[in-house]
């Protein structure tokens, strides 16, 4: 546990242009923050350059920009490049930050095979939960296995995806549905990576996980130990992994969003303390604490630094830390690990019978399954057979907010338009197009596209160039089913 080594306080930020986000992660690391997680807006999340007319409105918004090299470089202005792999780790989103990071690296003369960090990455969950998909399922998820093969053969000391069942709980799922989607998710990866040809132990102890911390206290512990035994229990029995550190399931954690209230905010601030203990009483390797502010604006500086300290007191104040397993034994917490792992794998079953993951996404089973618990949840709460207080009861009549709210500039859009502006005058666009068509052939030949897309971004691609390629050849996603 936490005796040798805290986890990590890998706080999520991101707004504005990258040189303000590079900003705020100055300031939390003043604080005593420990990790970095980057927020990304919703035209970055979904493939579109700032210039997009899609992207009108949205830039900057709900994360920072990301579109091109010269862009990525503002995020980590703040690292000593040959220390910052050894102390601290980036999680981002999706693989084509990862070839920004890739190529960022080789041209700083950066080693990549000593590169920390973890990717997302996970697009599963975006189908079943998140709903920020580019590409349909199938090609997505090769796309998956083509980072998690390049990594264990070039990066070895990095995490290629975050399985992520946080999204899936955000959505309305249960606690055994979070688990057992996410988990189901972790092992059709697995499935498709030993299809490639790639062997257990060379990629699986570098699979991690991404959890939400709920409202429920004892439920989310049991929840955790869980996952780990589910996980231990299928590598060894079924997978056959011989290394140890395949068997052991690594997770970052988030105190869950959806718990937090607009009424009475300041009483995020304790619901955050509670989610945050059961996520370290259940061991997770990596933490992040939601804002008290978070149902109405990005974080403020202060209600980030409280959510910051948050961590803090817990590790260095309360003694949670000082021993190992201190919940091992209860009766309580075993009866609800069992349960929950047994309802983990009455769904395994389903998912099984139903032709595996990707069918069952075509066919609507995860989302329908996902609002229907949304429903159970929703009602509880309107006939106050659950209590939120400040929302159904506790209520305070002529309530007044008082709290500082971040804003978010307009000018983000117009500034990142300059940089693509200016970028596209100073590129060559014969030697973009020669890699752009070298690119568009590995992608209708099923080749590993990392290498390609590494090439692209060096000779100044932006993400958005990037995508549309991508999508001549592999098609968009939409939903063709009712709930």
């Amino acid at each position: 546990m936490y005796r040798g080594k805290l986890w990590t306080m890998r706080q999520f930020s991101g707004f504005s242009t990258p040189e303000e986000t590079n900003e705020r992660y100055k300031y939390l690391l003043k604080k005593g923050q420990t990790g970095l997680s980057v927020a990304y807006d919703m035209p970055t999340l979904m493939g579109y350059d700032p210039d997009h007319e899609l992207s009108v409105g949205e830039v900057g918004v709900c994360g920072s920009t990301f579109l091109l090299l010269r862009i990525w470089k503002h995020y980590l202005k703040i690292l000593i490049w040959r220390r910052f792999p050894y102390h601290r780790q980036l999680m981002v989103l999706q693989l084509f930050y990862l070839l920004f990071y890739v190529a960022l690296a080789k041209k700083n003369k950066i080693d990549i095979s000593k590169l920390r960090g973890t990717l997302q990455n996970d697009a599963l969950k975006e189908y079943i939960a998140q709903k920020e998909w580019i590409f349909p399922p199938f090609p997505s998820v090769k796309l998956v296995v083509d980072v998690i093969e390049f990594c264990s053969k070039n990066m070895p000391l990095y995490n290629p995806v975050s399985i992520s069942g946080y999204h899936i709980r955000e959505a309305g799922s249960t606690a055994a549905q979070e688990l057992a989607f996410t988990l189901n998710n972790g092992f059709t990866y697995i499935d498709e990576c030993l299809k490639r040809g790639l062997k257990i132990d060379d990629f699986a102890h570098r699979l991690s996980f991404f959890f939400n911390s709920h409202i429920d206290f004892f439920e989310e512990i049991g929840k955790y130990r869980a996952a780990r035994r589910i996980w231990a229990d299928r590598l060894k029995s079924q997978y056959k992994a011989k290394n140890e550190n395949s068997l052991k399931l690594k997770f970052h954690t988030q105190t869950a969003g959806c718990s937090l209230t607009a009424q009475q905010p300041e009483n995020n601030i304790v619901r955050t303390a509670y989610e945050a203990m059961a996520a370290v009483l259940g061991g997770t390797n990596s933490l992040h604490t939601n804002s008290l502010d978070e149902t109405l604006a990005l974080p403020s500086e202060k209600a980030a630094k409280i959510a910051l300290r948050t961590q803090q007191v817990l590790a260095y104040e309360t003694g949670v830390a000082n021993v190992a397993d201190p919940l091992g034994g209860s009766w309580y917490i075993e009866d609800i690990t069992n349960r929950i792992e047994k309802e983990t794998n009455k769904y395994f079953n389903i998912i099984k019978k139903l032709g595996g993951t990707i069918n069952a996404i075509e066919e609507g089973y995860f989302q329908k399954e996902i609002a229907d618990s949304a429903s159970i949840y929703q009602e509880s709460i309107d006939t106050k057979d659950r209590i939120i207080v400040g929302v159904n009861d506790f209520i305070e009549e002529d309530e007044k907010l008082d709290i500082e709210i971040l804003k978010i500039s307009k000018k983000a859009q117009k500034i990142q338009e300059k940089k693509i502006e200016i970028l596209k005058k100073n590129r060559n666009p014969k030697k973009l197009d020669i890699k752009m068509k070298k690119l568009r052939n590995a992608c209708e030949n099923n080749l590993n596209l990392v290498p390609y897309l590494v090439s692209v971004a060096e000779e100044g691609a932006t993400m958005g160039e990037i995508v549309e390629v991508m999508k001549s050849v592999y098609g968009e996603w939409e939903e063709s089913f009712g709930i």
